[in-house]
């Protein structure tokens, strides 16, 4: 069978360039999860690979998109199980890589739609206390509370706002979308660190990204600021500083603080994913 190799790991930990040398190895391609380096505006504020990393290894979904045509899930999902397919006439082995969790499950298992709750629902279960959140559960979704973590309230809060919005059972909603068995292999490759490294390798990263040019960058998208790709870490927090509201000092150690914010969500998520820990120093 056909296999995908996911690289895996939080921002700044060095995807990029393992990914580059397992296709180098494997003598295959890359195809990007990353849902900020679609955009051909965004470059240094969202380390795209740069013009000899492109040439080291092909990578497909970079810079594929304008910021004027915001690239949802549901396209991604489409476009990347093509490009996969097309990739594994040629290739035994292909490469995903990316941070945006919820772009390499759509590509692994299939993007699930949810309604939004209205506003005062989505107020009304956060200030629901856990153990209140765990009794509703277990009433209107007794299948899924009986394999969900009743200790993270995120979990249950989602779980809720779909059993609520919708009238059935979260789990019924669930297995009414399975997804199309895929036609590969999935292979995980986790990058992980001690804190202490991933943080000195984000604080090393902003200050490259404001030496390279960042600030030139987001003066030039000043006008597109309003366009949700733009409300982006990296950007978003150099906007005031452009306005004269902030000084870029601050922005900077706030870009930090918000970069470090991401990788530990990031983290987070990846915890889910089942493979080979690839430590890195």
């Amino acid at each position: 069978m056909k296999r995908l190799i996911i690289v895996a790991g939080p921002t700044a930990i060095g995807k990029t360039a393992y990914a580059i040398r397992l296709a180098q190895l494997l003598d295959t391609e890359i195809v990007s999860c990353d849902s900020r380096q679609f955009y051909r505006e965004l470059r240094i504020g969202v380390a795209r690979p740069d013009e000899d990393e492109l040439k080291a290894a092909k990578h497909h979904f970079i810079a594929c998109r304008s910021v004027e045509q915001p690239y949802n899930v549901y396209e991604y999902e489409h476009d990347a199980l093509k490009v996969i397919a097309q990739l594994h006439e040629q290739h035994d082995t292909v490469i995903a890589v990316g941070g945006s969790g919820l772009y390499i499950d759509a590509i692994v298992n299939g993007f699930i739609p949810m309604p939004d709750p209205t506003p005062e629902l989505r107020h009304q279960l956060q200030e629901t206390p856990l153990e209140e959140k765990q009794k509703m559960l277990q009433e209107a979704d007794p299948d899924y509370f009986d394999t969900v973590d009743k200790n993270n309230p995120a979990r249950l809060q989602r779980a809720l706002e779909v059993c609520l919005t919708m009238g059935k059972p979260y789990s019924q909603v669930i297995a009414e979308h399975s997804p199309q068995p895929r036609q590969f292999a999935t292979e995980y490759h986790i990058l992980q660190t001690t804190d202490a490294n991933l943080k000195e390798r984000i604080n090393r990263r902003v200050d490259a990204m404001i030496t390279n040019g960042l600030e030139e960058e987001v003066k030039g998208l000043y006008a597109l600021r309003h366009l949700n790709t733009l409300r982006t870490v990296g950007y978003r927090e150099l906007f005031p500083v452009i306005e004269g509201t902030a000084t870029l000092t601050s922005a900077i150690e706030q870009i930090k603080l918000d970069t470090w914010h991401y990788a530990r969500k990031q983290k987070t998520w990846i915890k889910k994913y089942p493979g080979t820990i690839i430590s890195q120093s």
